[in-house]
């Protein structure tokens, strides 16, 4: 079955940096795109950053909100997909999961990131 584990995230001060990884496991994931996505209390989920699979050329697309901070890349040999993340801000703030569609969508059980002072 599919499983998508996260970890990295933690309390960081503002401008701070991390870095979240995703292990997956249960399919082929060489062959899918992955995603960031993240909620903030009492906010609806939002999309983060996405790559695309390896063979379509590791594409990568962020959310205006986490562009030329955030980063997010992929290790196909270790079926695990990272989000570095800089300059970390307080609007930051959330828990952090990851995605894949496979027929059906597979979430992580997320890892909470706290930017405070």
């Amino acid at each position: 079955q599919v499983q998508l584990v996260e970890s990295g995230g933690g309390l960081v001060q503002p401008g701070g940096s991390l870095r979240l990884s995703c292990a997956a496991s249960g399919f082929t994931f060489a062959n899918y795109g992955m995603s960031w996505y993240r909620q903030a209390s009492g906010k609806e989920r939002e999309l983060v950053a996405t790559i695309t699979s390896t063979g379509t050329g590791g594409r990568t697309t962020y959310a205006d909100s986490v562009k030329g901070r955030f980063t997010i890349s992929r290790v196909d040999a270790k079926n695990t997909v990272y989000l570095q993340m800089n300059n970390l801000n307080v609007d930051d703030t959330a828990v952090y999961y990851c995605y894949v569609r496979r027929i059906v969508a597979y979430w992580g059980q997320g890892t909470q990131v706290t930017v405070s002072s």
